[in-house]
């Protein structure tokens, strides 16, 4: 394992939610980001040193904010949606062609580029069978994989302890948070942390991982993996 030659200058989707600003706050205080550059939808409010915005109210069409997007080599796909209460065909376009959409943009902007998706545990890389969900998320891990990025992950969190502070944070699990330390020795491959997704993110972003594909278990060694 080498460290990394390259701080990572990285461009995180979806920071106005509970899992983008998780990861980005990691990125905040991380050693190896030197900048970040948040795509979102509407304003985030955030404010650091670190952060550059780029507001764009459409983003399966990029081509007005394109030269805003060159010279990152990293990007942590936080973007996504709940399957509850949709249609399919609505969850397929925002999972599946949403997020293609983005990455082929931006592997064609950035060939050095790491790409990092945040999938779901439970995905089926079969895309065969099970829930209409799991298929989808399947077959977007499947499909980033054929793009030309330098390296591509996709990571699959299960229950994930939110980080205290932060203020996108669902309003249920301030009423579940006490089952963690109850349940996480239990079922440790289904309980972790928004912050070790965070810092998973970025250490095998920087350092690399022998996986393509981190389960829980992966995402928690990939936190502790330091060169």
């Amino acid at each position: 394992m080498n460290q990394t030659s390259t701080l990572l200058r990285v461009i995180i989707t979806g920071a106005t939610g509970m899992v983008g600003e998780g990861v980005l706050h990691e990125c905040m205080e991380a050693a190896e980001v030197a900048e970040v550059l948040l795509l979102n939808r509407r304003p985030s409010g955030i404010q650091h040193p670190k952060i550059t915005e780029v507001v764009h109210a459409d983003l399966f069409d990029l081509t007005a904010v394109e030269n805003q997007l060159i010279g990152y080599n990293a990007c942590f796909f936080c973007l996504g949606m709940s399957s509850v209460g949709v249609s399919k065909e609505e969850y397929y376009k925002t999972t599946y062609e949403l997020t293609i959409k983005v990455a082929t943009t931006l592997s064609r902007l950035n060939g050095n580029m790491t790409f990092s998706y945040i999938s779901g545990a439970g995905t089926n890389s079969s895309e065969q069978g099970g829930s209409n969900w799991s298929r989808v998320k399947g077959k977007t891990e499947n499909d980033l994989k054929l793009l030309p990025f330098k390296q591509v992950y996709n990571f699959r969190p299960g229950f994930m302890l939110p980080t205290p502070g932060l203020k996108n944070t669902l309003n249920f699990y301030k009423y579940i948070n006490w089952l963690y330390p109850v349940l996480r020795p239990l079922f440790p491959g289904a309980f972790g942390t928004l912050k070790e997704l965070g810092q998973g993110m970025i250490n095998a972003t920087a350092y690399g991982y022998p996986k393509q594909t981190l389960e829980v278990k992966d995402i928690r060694a990939a936190a502790e993996r330091k060169p």
